[in-house]
């Protein structure tokens, strides 16, 4: 029986059962939960209920919100002038804010005592639709490509690679404490095998901006590029990227969504080779990336990979409950790009007593006079 069906037979069942005395009314139940599936006890709050020809008033459901509008107001503005802090810390910082709440907002004795009263789960369920729409500015500023996504596979092994060539890309904004409008980013590329990274500046991230500095870095490295590997941004996977591995024969890969450490190689160059230098500052002006990007593709390279040696894990060894990581004697970029005998593009001078060593781009190091070739 269906519902409506259902609804015509309580109609005239209603009326039947109203009128019926003793053992009638007994019947009449019985019949009722056998032809509509009811039952018992549900049978009997419909008959004796509300009539069917007459709506039901719906009673609004839960408790009555306890704190007005200007409670919520006012922890609102608290949680995003302290960088949207947690529920928690939230609550615990509220009263050291008291007198900047009463100087702007001047709140009465009543609500003053309702804002540190409310409970730290209470802030995260009014807080929670505002922390949907802030989610995304906050706490990560990368936007998902989807168009060319299932096209590239994704790279989850470790990598084992035995010389240069194959190099993670990430993009690191600078947008300060707010990240509205058009600022600077930087485009960082780190190669595997030889730890040799290259980094350029550019305003805004987009498509074709990104793609005009990966393949102004590609130009300069001193090494044939092999393979370029990214995270799941828009600004990398894209058919302009697409496009120019496809055309210079490199191999595409991508890390896997909300997995930082598939890209744990660029992650680190990120800090030591961008954070170290820029800090947490904003830059949202052309000149203040001319003068980054000139940084970066004449001093920063040239201290980064000809004078700063690092070293590179070669095994973990258990020792009880103990594990102790191997690493290679430390040695710069250069000198493994030198060593795996892939810098065919560099030309020895050996004419003066401090030669330059010369390559793409104009990049020199001086090497001693006896340092003449690979």
């Amino acid at each position: 029986m269906g519902h409506e069906a259902k609804w015509e037979y309580f109609r005239v069942m209603y009326e039947r059962y109203s009128k019926a005395k003793g053992t009638e009314r007994s019947r009449l139940l019985d019949e009722f939960c056998v032809t509509a599936s009811y039952n018992r006890k549900y049978a009997i709050r419909l008959l004796n209920g509300v009539p069917p020809d007459r709506q039901r008033v719906k009673r609004p459901r839960g408790r009555k919100p306890r704190y007005g509008k200007q409670v919520i107001s006012i922890r609102m503005t608290v949680w995003e002038a302290a960088d949207y802090p947690w529920s928690v810390r939230l609550k615990a910082l509220l009263a050291s804010w008291m007198p900047w709440i009463r100087k702007r907002y001047r709140p009465s004795a009543a609500v003053e005592k309702q804002l540190l009263a409310r409970s730290a789960r209470q802030m995260d369920r009014r807080l929670q639709a505002r922390k949907r729409e802030q989610k995304r500015k906050t706490y990560g500023r990368t936007k998902p490509g989807t168009l060319w996504k299932h096209h590239i596979p994704v790279k989850t092994a470790s990598w084992d690679v035995k010389g240069a060539g194959f190099v993670e890309v990430d993009l690191v904004s600078h947008s300060g404490n707010l990240a509205h409008g058009e600022f600077a980013h930087s485009l960082n590329v780190s190669d595997i095998h030889s730890g040799w990274t290259e980094s350029a500046a550019l305003l805004g991230k987009s498509e074709v901006a990104v793609q005009a500095a990966l393949e102004e870095i590609g130009a300069g490295l001193p090494f044939r590029l092999l393979g370029v590997d990214s995270d799941n941004g828009s600004e990398f996977i894209n058919w302009h990227r697409k496009r120019w591995c496809d055309r210079e024969q490199i191999q595409l890969s991508r890390g896997r969504p909300y997995k930082t450490d598939d890209n744990a190689h660029i992650e680190q160059k990120n800090w030591t080779h961008v954070g170290k230098l820029l800090g947490w500052e904003g830059y949202d002006s052309r000149a203040a990336v001319e003068a980054i990007h000139a940084v970066y593709r004449q001093e920063r390279r040239l201290w980064m990979n000809l004078y700063q040696p690092s070293v590179k894990l070669v095994k973990k060894v258990r020792i009880g409950s103990k594990l102790r990581r191997v690493y290679s004697p430390a040695q710069t970029p250069f000198e493994r790009v030198r060593a795996s005998g892939q810098g065919d593009s560099y030309i020895f001078n050996v004419s003066t007593a401090a030669a330059p060593v010369t390559f793409l781009n104009g990049l020199t190091r001086t090497t001693p006079k006896d340092e003449s070739s690979f």
